[in-house]
């Protein structure tokens, strides 16, 4: 019977451990894919105490449970090789029929992450504190507003969640609420008040360069009008006869600057108006 190998410890070794002459210890295994792959540790088990000058990390047999328990979940192993950018860029060139709006936003965080070192992190080391650290850090370092955030988080959550659900991570280290981790730093907009409003709207009249910009801005202020929908009014949109406006569409530009229709945010906005034959402008009713 041959004798059992043993560390410097005198600790038997398992089937596939050992130890390097400078004290490390390793675990070759062969993973899904039959190809050979090896974790490192300065510690067997997690009852030893963490060498002096050495970075704080898993013991070898811990880590050695986690890959058995991977390899029963059929997890891939490092994450399938995906970094938190490439994880984004797959997760984004899988929605499809998008509002170029929402493409924007997208690209708008994938160069945040081009640009920021946690994009080139391995995703299988993102844990849930290093998810809600990069968000702190990109309030309190970067400057970022929670709005900004909140659309950041709202990519990288689902993007995440995708990776779950194709077995690449254990669990999905973005899955919390947003306001427990960063300040809610939003301003709430408070509306004009009605003398507010007839000021603003009397110094567009009298105003020479302005006042060819009144029909319009008059227009939005009493109908609640997105800027984009009404520049994508139509005479087919105004119906005079039931006093309404039908919004059906919006017209938008690209950062191309390519002019492009879409549907708006709600499925559909009536605006009621009473109209004034004599001037020819449309008019909020009870205006």
């Amino acid at each position: 019977m041959s004798e059992k190998r043993r560390d410097k410890r005198n600790r038997i070794l398992h089937n596939g451990e050992t130890q390097r002459p400078d004290g490390r210890y390793r675990f070759k295994y062969t993973d899904s894919d039959g190809k050979e792959k090896s974790v490192y540790s300065w510690r067997l088990d997690h009852n030893v105490p963490y060498p002096k000058g050495k970075r704080k990390d898993l013991s070898l047999r811990e880590k050695e449970k986690q890959i058995e328990q991977d390899m029963f979940n059929q997890i891939a192993s490092n994450g399938g090789n995906y970094t938190v950018l490439s994880l984004v860029e797959k997760y984004v060139s899988l929605k499809i029929g998008v509002r170029h709006s929402t493409k924007a936003g997208y690209k708008t965080v994938i160069n945040i992450l081009k640009k920021d070192p946690f994009g080139d992190k391995r995703i299988d080391k993102v844990k849930l504190s290093d998810a809600k650290a990069w968000l702190i850090k990109l309030q309190q370092v970067d400057g970022r507003g929670y709005s900004s955030i909140h659309t950041i988080r709202g990519v990288l959550r689902p993007a995440f969640q995708m990776a779950e659900n194709d077995d690449l991570i254990r669990k999905n280290p973005f899955q919390f609420e947003l306001a427990t981790v960063i300040v809610n730093d939003s301003v709430t907009r408070e509306a004009v008040t009605r003398k507010q409003q007839r000021e603003y709207l009397r110094f567009i009249q009298e105003d020479k360069h302005f006042c060819r910009y009144y029909d319009g801005i008059f227009i939005l202020f009493h109908t609640g009008l997105r800027i984009s929908e009404f520049c994508g009014l139509t005479i087919a949109d105004i119906d005079f006869k039931k006093k309404r406006i039908r919004v059906n569409h919006q017209l938008q530009r690209t950062s191309q600057m390519e002019y492009v229709i879409e549907a708006p945010k709600t499925e559909k906005r009536d605006s009621l108006c009473t109209h004034d034959g004599r001037r020819g402008r449309v008019f909020p009713k009870n205006y």
